[in-house]
């Protein structure tokens, strides 16, 4: 079963910064400037945390990763928006 995550940081400095962005990148949708939405596995959230861990100076910096529950169910709506509307990201799969 996949959840889906909001995966925000506040990292002090800007080469930590673009790593975490670049791991981040590979594992789910840029919503905004520091927040990724990361639909995960239970093994895929794991590896996302270990690789993560060494990124960032755990005095200065911080990452924040929370849960909305089963992609199917609460989770497919409980992002909402206040001002520019939410529109959530589709995926798509190209065959060449």
């Amino acid at each position: 079963m996949r959840n889906r995550y909001v995966v925000t940081y506040d990292i002090a400095d800007d080469e930590r910064r673009t790593r975490v962005y670049k791991s981040l990148r590979g594992r789910g949708d840029h919503l905004q400037f520091s927040v990724f939405r990361c639909d995960l596995s239970d093994r895929e959230r794991v590896s996302m945390v270990a690789e993560l861990h060494p990124l960032i100076d755990h005095r200065e910096d911080q990452i924040l990763i929370i849960d909305l529950g089963p992609v199917d169910g609460r989770a497919a709506v409980c992002i909402d928006s206040v001002g520019k509307r939410y529109i959530a990201p589709e995926r798509v799969v190209v065959i060449v």
